[in-house]
C-alpha cells in the first residue's frame, strides 16, 4: 500500500505527513522526513501518541522552514506540576528562572500563535525547578514547558 501524503499548515508552519500502514494499532507515519511510529489508543475517541523516530538517533522535527520543533512531554514527579503548552506556538519569551518562587496563575513565559501573543500560566504555586525550552522553540500543544514543584 502506498502512504497517504497529507500538508498541513498549522500556525503558518507547513508539515508533510505521509501516512502508511496500518499493524496492530500502529501506523507507520513521516512528518516531514522523519518517521514515527504512530500507537493508536484503543479509546473511543481513538488517540494518538507519537514514540520516538524510527531511524537511529536524530535531531527534534523540523517543520519544512527548517525550524526546529519540541514535542518533549516530561513526566513530572507526583509532587511536581508541569506548566503545558495550551496551543501550538514559539516561545517568545520566558518570565521566570530555576528556582524561582511563582504563585499559582502566574504568567510565566509568552508564547505566540496565529501572530498572537499569549501568556502561560502555572496552575499551582511552587519553585520552578526545571525549565523545558528555550526562547525561539516552537512547541506542540500539550508540550511540558516547565516543572513547578
Amino acid at each position: 500500500m502506498k502512504p497517504k501524503e497529507y500538508k498541513y499548515k498549522i500556525n503558518g508552519i507547513k508539515f508533510t505527513v505521509s501516512v502508511g500502514e496500518v499493524e496492530n494499532n500502529n501506523v507507520h507515519v513521516e512528518v516531514n522526513g522523519i518517521p514515527y511510529n504512530v500507537e493508536l489508543d484503543d479509546a473511543p475517541a481513538r488517540k494518538q501518541t507519537i514514540s520516538q523516530p524510527v531511524k537511529g538517533p536524530q535531531s527534534a522535527p523540523r517543520t519544512e522552514a527548517g525550524e526546529k520543533v519540541i514535542a518533549k512531554p516530561k513526566p513530572a514527579a507526583s509532587s511536581a506540576a508541569a506548566v503545558k503548552s495550551p496551543l501550538p506556538g514559539t516561545i517568545t519569551k520566558i518570565n521566570v528562572s530555576v528556582g524561582q518562587q511563582v504563585g499559582a496563575g502566574a504568567t510565566v513565559c509568552m508564547l505566540e500563535a496565529m501572530k498572537m501573543e499569549n501568556d502561560v500560566h502555572t496552575v499551582k504555586g511552587g519553585t520552578v525547578k526545571q525549565i523545558l525550552v528555550n526562547v525561539g522553540d516552537t512547541v506542540l500543544e500539550g508540550t511540558d514547558i516547565m516543572i513547578i514543584e
